[in-house]
């Protein structure tokens, strides 16, 4: 029997994560979802005395300090939650010769591109939430070699807080909204994350590394929003609007299109087309 431990399972990647191995019903893995209130990856202590008692064979973390904009004044609890327990994670992990499955974020890269970004381009954060992401990254690699990182972006799910369920808010109290149509990247379902993070998990040779996963294609914000609009038939009217009417205390890529080549090749994952996806979960929302 495996036993895999997945951390932050009180968020949208964990709540779907757990959907996903529901409706698996796998036979010969032991999975032990825990939240924040249950394991808090931060306090040192308990993850080393957790580790001390049990015995894992792959650790998923996906647990993160997430408020982009709240980041830029809280820099110790942001670099707290995704670096340094992020190392701490996958240095007892590492112990006990177990896997890590680590989910970071498009936002290690500097958005000044034209193409998709692969795995090796050049990191260059632009805010606190995306340099504390990328020094987690860099800490899972060293404290354990048997680590795989897996960046995602514009991530949405039925669970949480996300662009999807804040856009179905405000078609039901507003006539009409502005949304940014300036920052460009492919809106991922979480349900489609999971799946692929269960792929890596019942891979029996794990490659280790770093992989970019979201669902295909690519659009801006103010395309996403009228994606949502066309699938709902809502009446709403969506005005765009550049970044610059809209700012923020975290300067977000103008550009988050990632790669998926790698993952595809070697982990044999499943990349659908985001529209698709997107109807998809909008069709199980409504029923």
């Amino acid at each position: 029997m495996k036993r895999i431990l997945v951390t932050g399972a009180g968020g949208q990647l964990g709540m779907c994560l757990r959907d996903a191995v529901q409706a698996t019903n796998l036979q010969g893995y032991d999975f032990l979802f825990v939240n924040r209130e249950q394991f808090d990856i931060c306090n040192r202590k308990l993850v080393e005395s957790w580790f001390f008692s049990n015995r894992v064979d792959v650790v998923v973390n996906c647990a993160a300090y997430t408020a982009v904009d709240k980041a830029e004044d809280d820099v110790e609890n942001a670099f707290l939650a995704n670096a340094d327990a992020v190392g701490l994670l996958a240095a007892e992990s590492a112990e006990q010769g177990a896997f890590f499955v680590h989910v970071s974020t498009d936002y290690v890269f500097n958005g000044m591109a034209v193409e998709p970004f692969v795995e090796d381009d050049y990191t260059q954060p632009l805010n606190v939430y995306g340099k504390s992401k990328l020094e987690g990254e860099r800490l899972a690699m060293e404290k354990n070699t048997k680590t795989v990182i897996l960046r995602t972006a514009w991530v949405y799910s039925q669970y949480g807080k996300n662009f999807l369920k804040t856009m179905l808010r405000l078609f039901a109290e507003k006539d009409e909204i502005s949304v940014v149509q300036d920052q460009r990247g492919t809106p991922t379902n979480a349900n489609d994350i999971a799946k692929a993070i269960l792929k890596i998990i019942l891979t029996e040779k794990k490659t280790p590394g770093v992989f970019h996963f979201t669902n295909a294609g690519a659009t801006t914000w103010y395309g996403f929003a009228e994606a949502i609009k066309e699938f709902t038939e809502s009446k709403i009217t969506i005005h765009p609007i550049a970044s610059s009417s809209y700012p923020t205390p975290a300067q977000r890529p103008q550009y988050s299109v990632l790669d998926t080549s790698k993952i595809k090749e070697t982990y044999d994952v499943e990349v659908r087309d985001w529209k698709e996806s997107l109807k998809e979960l909008l069709g199980v929302i409504e029923r």
